[in-house]
Parts: C-alpha cells; sequence; structure tokens
C-alpha cells in the first residue's frame, strides 16, 4: 500500500509540473511586426509594458536570411559587439524559454541592424508582486501576416487564472491520494 500511496504522490507532483510548465505566457518580441529592422520598431517601447516570468517563452519570427538572433552579456548589448555571443539563432522561428530572473539581452548580429535598434532587454522581474499594467503604447504600425497572438496584459491574465485552476486541480490530487491511502 506504501508504493500506491508514494506512486499516487509521485503523479500528483508530476502533473503540478507539468500546469506550471504548461501555462507560461508566449511573447512574440514586435507582436505582428516581428523581429526586423523595417518599420523603425523600437523593442525597448515594446518590452517596457510586459511583464515577463520565469517559463515565458520569447518568440523571435524573421527572416533568417536578412536577420538572426544573438543573446549577449549587458556590455556587448549596450555596444552591439556580436563578436562572441553567450548563443545565436538562426531559424527564423526561434522560441527562447526563460529559465531565470535578471536581465535577458538580444539583438541582430547582422551589421548594423543592433545599432539601428535591433535589439531588446527582457527583464525579468525579481519579485512577481507586481500586477501587470495594460499596453500604454500603441502596437506597431506594420501590416500582419498573421493573427497576433494574445496581448501581454492577456497572456498575463490568463496565466494567472490557470495557474489558480491548477493549484485546485493539484489540491484535489493530494485530497484524492490522502483518502486513498486511509481508506486501503
Amino acid at each position: 500500500m506504501a508504493s500506491v500511496t508514494k506512486a499516487v504522490a509521485l503523479l500528483a507532483t508530476a502533473t503540478l509540473f507539468a500546469l506550471q510548465v504548461s501555462y507560461a505566457a508566449v511573447h512574440k518580441v514586435g507582436d505582428s511586426a516581428g523581429w526586423t529592422t523595417i518599420g523603425n520598431i523600437d523593442y525597448k517601447i515594446w518590452a517596457a509594458p510586459k511583464t515577463f516570468q520565469v517559463g515565458d517563452i520569447i518568440r523571435f519570427e524573421y527572416n533568417p536570411q536578412f536577420h538572426n538572433v544573438m543573446r549577449v552579456t549587458h556590455s556587448m548589448y549596450r555596444a552591439c559587439n556580436a563578436s562572441a555571443p553567450l548563443a545565436t539563432y538562426t531559424t527564423g522561428n526561434d522560441s527562447i524559454t526563460i529559465t531565470r530572473k535578471g536581465h535577458h539581452y538580444f539583438f541582430c548580429g547582422v551589421p548594423g541592424h543592433c545599432q539601428a535598434g535591433q535589439k531588446v532587454d527582457i527583464n525579468v522581474l525579481r519579485t512577481t508582486a507586481t500586477a501587470p499594467t495594460p499596453s500604454a503604447f500603441p502596437p506597431p504600425s506594420v501590416p500582419a501576416t498573421k493573427a497576433p497572438g494574445p496581448s501581454s496584459s492577456t497572456a498575463a491574465s490568463l496565466r494567472d487564472s490557470n495557474s489558480i485552476t491548477g493549484i485546485l486541480i493539484g489540491l484535489a490530487m493530494i485530497v484524492f491520494a490522502v483518502f486513498s491511502s486511509t481508506a486501503a
């Protein structure tokens, strides 16, 4: 019977972990404009109203014939120095999962693109007590080629409500495990 209880507890833990991972927000850099130098997108303004959290996915969509994505240090970011990136992405549809708090610096390594503003600082705040605020900035005025995903505030709202659902499911599973072990 002890092995059944352990198995149920392990299943409950695995389910809770899967629920937390599956509710990460996906942020498409530049929204409908994507990762580009066309249209004078200000990625600093794009990132400012967003609330990034550990587990979120940062998606870069771009034409790989003309762009790439480099993850760099702060000093490399400030100087647009592409000589030794921490990582380079070149598929044109790169999804990067945020695994830690703090700043995450990215830019396009094509000569002149970073200097032209194709760079973004994704800042995952050390405290998650602050509530997300709606965007005070209009989206970039570049025609969309795909239907846009949920806004940052919508993604955060969905994540918050789904987290509550995940907690309730987890509690129900724990109660079930306790009753199952005591009933035998």
